[in-house]
């Protein structure tokens, strides 16, 4: 009996280890039905998780040795190191304008892009956010949509921060690219400072950070569709591929892990049917 089950035993050991051989075969292997790909997820595909060059790890010096009093230290740096808490950046497309004369200066509002903003500033007022941030783009069309906005959600205007970096502009070459619109000049001159603003508000919590902070940031579409691929870590070039509307909701959290996810990407359920637009109009024609 002692023989049979030793027999057994091994017959069922060498036929576990047969097939867990075989389902590791690429032929076996399940994949999704869009790829037939059996290699493994390329570097560039994995998440970088210092993106924001805030990774403990990487702001920590590491151990010398192995002596109990340098692990200590190293564990007590990591320890001080570490985010606790999550950070919730809310992006704003303005509203509606009249792209008439030369200069931003004359760039305003529609009266329709008007009411679009007064619906996001219920609506940010509806969810009940305590901001701790207000920071709007310095162009005409995004401060007057701050405006409108700041009569609708609790919080001191005089606290607003106006940003030169957050100005509309041409991020990257997109691809696929777009035969009729090829502004070189443009990715030049605006690519770094966009990438800059990207720098400067998309980041972990510090450590000292002691409860989770909502930053409100009204901008341009071009802007807040690159802030979403870089982000989330897909290819810049891709930001052309989004639409938003004007007066849109887009929010993104990054985790104390430096994780990033996106819970709304151009919300713009609340609006009116009527009142939905994103590209802008030639003439001045308010619609309300």
């Amino acid at each position: 009996m002692r023989k049979f089950t030793a027999f057994a035993c091994g017959t069922g050991a060498g036929l576990a280890a047969y097939y867990y051989q075989k389902l590791r075969d690429p032929q076996f292997v399940a994949h999704n039905s869009w790829t037939n790909s059996s290699q493994p997820v390329p570097d560039f595909a994995l998440w970088d998780s210092n993106w924001d060059c805030r990774d403990p790890k990487s702001l920590v010096k590491p151990q010398k040795n192995d002596m109990p009093q340098e692990q200590n230290r190293y564990n007590s740096e990591m320890e001080k190191s570490v985010p606790k808490y999550a950070r919730h950046i809310i992006l704003i497309r303005h509203g509606e304008y009249l792209d008439i004369g030369e200069t931003d200066e004359t760039h305003h509002l529609t009266d329709r892009g008007r009411l679009q903003a007064k619906y996001t500033g219920k609506r940010l007022h509806e969810l009940g956010i305590k901001w701790d941030k207000v920071i709007a783009s310095n162009m005409v069309r995004a401060q007057e949509t701050a405006d409108i906005i700041l009569n609708e959600i609790d919080y001191d205007r005089s606290k607003v921060t106006n940003c030169a970096f957050l100005r509309e502009g041409a991020p990257i070459p997109p691809q696929p690219p777009v035969g009729h619109w090829k502004p070189e000049a443009s990715f030049y001159r605006d690519g770094a400072r966009i990438e800059a603003a990207f720098r400067r508000y998309f980041h972990r919590a510090p450590p000292e950070q002691d409860k989770e902070t909502h930053t409100l940031i009204v901008g341009h579409g071009n802007v807040i569709r690159y802030f979403v691929c870089r982000a989330l870590q897909f290819p810049a070039e891709a930001w052309l591929r989004i639409n938003i509307n004007h007066a849109s909701i887009t929010w993104l959290t990054i985790s104390p892990s430096g994780n990033v996810s996106i819970r709304y990407l151009g919300d713009s359920g609340f609006l009116p049917a009527k009142q939905l637009t994103n590209r802008i109009p030639r003439q001045a024609k308010n619609v309300v």
